[in-house]
């Protein structure tokens, strides 16, 4: 059966008009808004403080010429290790310098004065060796009792935590004591130099403890001045992390916060925890020109010495103070945040439109927020809403 030629015509009208109804009704339809999506799950979340950092070491060591006299070239180089006692540096004297009364009398007030505090070193020594040796006890009967449940896991660290710094306070004291008999020697050193006659005697400056030679200010030979810089050393595998946060910062912080270091150089993380937060804060400028008031957090490892003996003294860690974590929390990413009036709003996304919510939000980090409620888990929210996302907008995935 053939269709006329009128009839073709009616058709393919037909045809045109519906492909134009089609084309008008999809052009004057509201489009979709594309938007970027987010989905509330439950994950772990961390508030942290970031911020860089340097090591130093705990115990350094600035030996100084005690006399004035020349020096001879140093032979010793940074990062060689040194015993107590041994010979940093060889002085030649002067011309011998004859001492009046009041100036030998002073030299020997010195003396006096210096042997003075070698005793109270001494007996500082003492008496932070007796506390170490009690909290050592404390910690054993302590440890002997927490199998039978006579003591909670807290007095168990707790004890441990004293016997660790008693031990530190000891160590303390005992470079204490062999700094006070260095300056001894110094001072007696300078009036034996001062008396003798002798122009061919040598002074020996030695090292007052163990330890590796970490800064040479001059190697080369040369006339010295009493207390001129001749050479640091201490104990590299005593290091700790100083870090400068910002004041406001800081007062969020405690002593014992935990610290974990990121991209410090090596494989995975150490971590620490807050030593001492200085109680003096410091104005530094910043890379805009503004001026910051800052303060000195010290850090000390707690992570096994072999993960970071690698370090040494003035490396860069990056730093990050954990203020709060939970290992299951309720979060959505913090761009899906906007606020409305005093309290915060998101946009969900229900059967493909835009659907705004009143959230409360707990903690919150520069990623994510907690959620406490208006948001369940596994909803899908907009991340980053502009002005085009309103209340029951068309919306579809970016």
């Amino acid at each position: 059966m053939k269709i006329s030629v009128p009839w073709r015509r009616r058709i393919v009208l037909a045809l045109i008009g519906v492909l134009v109804a089609w084309g008008l009704f999809q052009g004057f339809r509201p489009q979709a808004v594309e938007v970027d999506l987010g989905t509330a799950s439950r994950a772990p979340l961390r508030i942290t403080i970031e911020q860089e950092g340097r090591t130093r070491v705990v115990d350094r060591y600035l030996v100084t010429a005690p006399v004035n006299g020349y020096a001879r070239r140093i032979k010793l180089d940074v990062g060689h290790a040194v015993e107590r006692g041994a010979t940093l540096v060889e002085l030649e004297p002067l011309r011998a310098e004859v001492l009046d009364v009041r100036r030998r009398a002073e030299a020997e007030a010195r003396i006096a004065a210096a042997a003075a505090s070698v005793s109270a070193s001494e007996q500082r020594a003492n008496a932070a060796a007796s506390n170490a040796n009690l909290a050592q006890k404390e910690l054993l009967r302590v440890r002997a009792l927490r199998p039978a449940g006579f003591v909670a896991a807290t007095a168990e660290d707790r004890a441990a935590n004293e016997a660790e710094r008693s031990a530190a306070e000891l160590r303390s004291a005992q470079f204490a004591v062999a700094t006070t008999r260095h300056e001894l020697e110094a001072a007696r050193t300078t009036l034996k130099y001062a008396a003798s006659a002798s122009s061919a005697e040598l002074v020996a400056v030695r090292a007052p403890v163990a330890g590796q030679v970490l800064k040479i200010p001059r190697k080369s030979e040369g006339t010295v001045v009493a207390g001129q810089p001749l050479i640091e050393i201490g104990d590299p595998r005593a290091l700790e992390v100083e870090v400068d946060l910002l004041s406001a910062d800081a007062v969020r912080i405690h002593p014992g916060t935990r610290v974990i270091f990121e991209r410090w150089g090596g494989e995975g993380t150490l971590e620490g925890v807050v030593r001492v937060i200085e109680p003096t804060g410091f104005t530094k400028v910043s890379a805009l020109g503004v001026e910051e008031q800052r303060v000195w957090v010290i850090v000390a490892f707690t992570s096994p010495t072999d993960q970071w003996q690698r370090l040494g003294d003035g490396y860069r860690v990056e730093a990050s103070f954990i203020l709060w974590e939970e290992n299951d929390v309720l979060q959505i990413p913090a761009s899906a945040l906007f606020r409305d009036g005093d309290g915060w709003a998101v946009f969900a996304v229900e059967q493909g439109k835009a659907v705004k919510r009143h959230a409360e939000i707990g903690q919150r980090s520069g990623l994510g927020g907690q959620v406490v409620s208006g948001i369940k888990a596994g909803e899908q929210v907009i991340v980053h809403p502009d002005d085009r996302v309103r209340e029951g907008v068309r919306v579809m995935a970016r």
